[in-house]
């Protein structure tokens, strides 16, 4: 019975965690301080902060994998939830391993927007499009985080002659379409943008640079 009780202790499932980005939220966990034995198979179970019984995942019962995809299963983003996971390894089954409350809402980690750049002669026209919710309309097409945020969008220039870190700001708002205007032509600009959530004073990374020469 003891050497059981070890094996219990050493594979149970470490640092579990819910990671988000734009609601696509999934459950991780390390495997247990064992040298994880090649059987070793992970359960998970979900739940919301206050029912008092657990739901299984069934596409995550019996697996090998550290990761479990509960995007479906959190999608009512201002609920709090928990997500946890236990092992078995040689018939021998560990405690469950609890995360920390999750509310998606508050702690999803929302995208940068998408950037298109078309120029003219002196000025520079972007389309901003805001990162894509996982979560589906009735027709189909994925719902912008812009239905639950009120999302501002921060647009950035790079002048060539200038180091990489001489990131300047030149719009704050909600515009999709931006005109940055008296620029140099023959001069190579660089724009990135994030986007910024003021209630949670959140910023986004930085979009990927998009780079144009007047």
């Amino acid at each position: 019975v003891l050497e059981n009780q070890d094996l219990q202790d050493l594979i149970k499932p470490q640092k579990v965690e819910f990671r988000s980005l734009n609601f696509n939220s999934t459950l991780h966990w390390q495997p247990g301080r064992a040298r994880e034995a090649r059987d070793t198979v992970y359960f998970v179970q979900y739940k919301v902060y206050g029912q008092s019984t657990w739901q299984n995942k069934d596409d995550c019962w019996g697996i090998q994998k550290h990761v479990c995809d509960l995007t479906n299963e959190t999608s009512e983003i201002q609920e709090p939830y928990y997500g946890r996971v236990k092992a078995a390894s040689a018939g021998v089954y560990s405690n469950w391993s609890l995360s920390c409350r999750f509310t998606p809402w508050r702690e999803t980690v929302i995208g940068p927007p998408m950037v298109t750049v078309v120029h003219s002669n002196k000025s520079i026209i972007l389309k901003l499009q805001a990162p894509r919710s996982p979560y589906k309309r009735k027709r189909g097409s994925k719902i912008p985080m812009t239905n639950y945020y009120d999302l501002l969008y921060q647009v950035f220039i790079i002048n060539n002659l200038l180091d990489e870190q001489h990131r300047v700001l030149v719009y704050e708002g909600k515009d999709k379409v931006i005109k940055i205007e008296d620029l140099r032509p023959g001069v190579s600009y660089c724009i990135m943008a994030k986007t910024y959530v003021p209630l949670l004073d959140r910023s986004s990374a930085y979009s990927s640079r998009q780079c144009t020469v007047l």
